[in-house]
């Protein structure tokens, strides 16, 4: 008897599927659809710090009503908030999954003792987004890294259930980070984030939105940086993030040393059917291979020798290139 679950967060999922932050899991509705199409978890469309702020503030005039701004910021805050609570109890109610709920947040402040109130309201666990571009000249080195810890600092000390930390690929070295997250209580990891990609109109010489989705050959950034960190930092959980659109995908996660997958542009390409067509893929070839549970060989083929990486990278490197001359 092939058995697909696995642990993620110290959350049991009957599969390592999971449905990430995005449009498809913004109405318990959705979310009900995604579970009977095989999902093992879902993550809420994420809570936007900087996109409550922006409203606030694009709402705000103190200088026609002054006494009333710190009110009117605290009120489009509140009703955020409030919509957003409703949506994980709405989604637990017709969800026997694990619900997570995600914030995406970019400054460590008040803002995100909306946690508590989080947590209270039913989620199973809390993701939590920092994704953000440094560009100023005066920018010390380390500061972004230690934004995601004192963010993860100080909601571990308003919450009880699990925290995952979602991580963009601009860090010079997510080993550290990771390690650093792991002492300081984050119960897992996502690699990668996405950030959207820009693309120039020629013509109307503006800029424009990229692409949109993930592609498949993004799957690569993901692998590298999983399989090493679970080699390096192995007492806290992974989810690949970005290039799951086959699904010979999971699989490669889960021998890189995943424990999961997070999914969301091949579902918007494909429909929930791709949910199901993974989970048979993974049972049939888990039935080929000999294999009875995914522990059997979860992380078979993350880096070995995870302090050579480097030496290997640039002899490989090396070979590369000198096959092309």
């Amino acid at each position: 008897m092939t058995d697909l679950q696995t642990t993620f967060a110290g959350l049991k999922l009957k599969n390592p599927i999971i449905i990430s932050s995005s449009g498809l899991t913004n109405t318990a509705a959705k979310n009900e659809k995604l579970e009977a199409a095989g999902a093992g978890a879902i993550v809420l469309k994420s809570l936007f710090e900087e996109q409550i702020t922006l409203e606030a503030d694009r709402l705000r005039n103190p200088s026609y009503y002054p006494e009333g701004s710190d009110y009117l910021e605290e009120y489009i805050r509140n009703h955020a908030l409030s919509e957003y609570l409703d949506l994980i109890k709405e989604s637990k109610k017709v969800c026997t999954i694990p619900v997570i709920a995600s914030i995406n947040c970019y400054t460590d402040s008040e803002w995100i003792d909306f946690a508590k109130q989080i947590e209270q309201a039913g989620a199973d666990a809390l993701e939590i987004n920092i994704l953000a571009l440094q560009t100023s000249l005066q920018y010390t080195y380390g500061t972004f890294e230690q934004r995601h810890i004192d963010i993860l600092s100080h909601i571990k000390k308003t919450i009880h259930i699990p925290v995952i930390m979602k991580l963009g690929d601009n860090l010079t070295n997510p080993i550290a980070l990771i390690d650093q997250l792991y002492a300081n209580g984050a119960a897992a990891v996502v690699l990668f984030n996405r950030c959207y990609q820009p693309d120039i109109d020629i013509e109307k010489l503006e800029q424009i939105s990229g692409n949109v989705f993930s592609h498949a050959d993004d799957l690569s950034t993901p692998l590298r940086w999983i399989g090493i960190a679970s080699s390096l930092v192995d007492k806290i959980d992974y989810a690949a993030s970005g290039g799951i659109h086959k699904p010979e995908a999971v699989i490669k996660a889960l021998l890189a040393g995943a424990s999961a997958v997070e999914m969301c542009s091949v579902i918007y390409q494909n429909t929930n059917s791709f949910i199901s067509e993974s989970n048979h893929f993974l049972e049939s070839w888990m039935q080929r291979q000999g294999f009875k549970n995914i522990p059997q060989f979860k992380g078979k083929l993350k880096a070995k020798d995870a302090e050579g990486i480097n030496m290997w990278e640039r002899t490989q490197f090396l070979k590369y290139f000198s096959n092309k001359a």
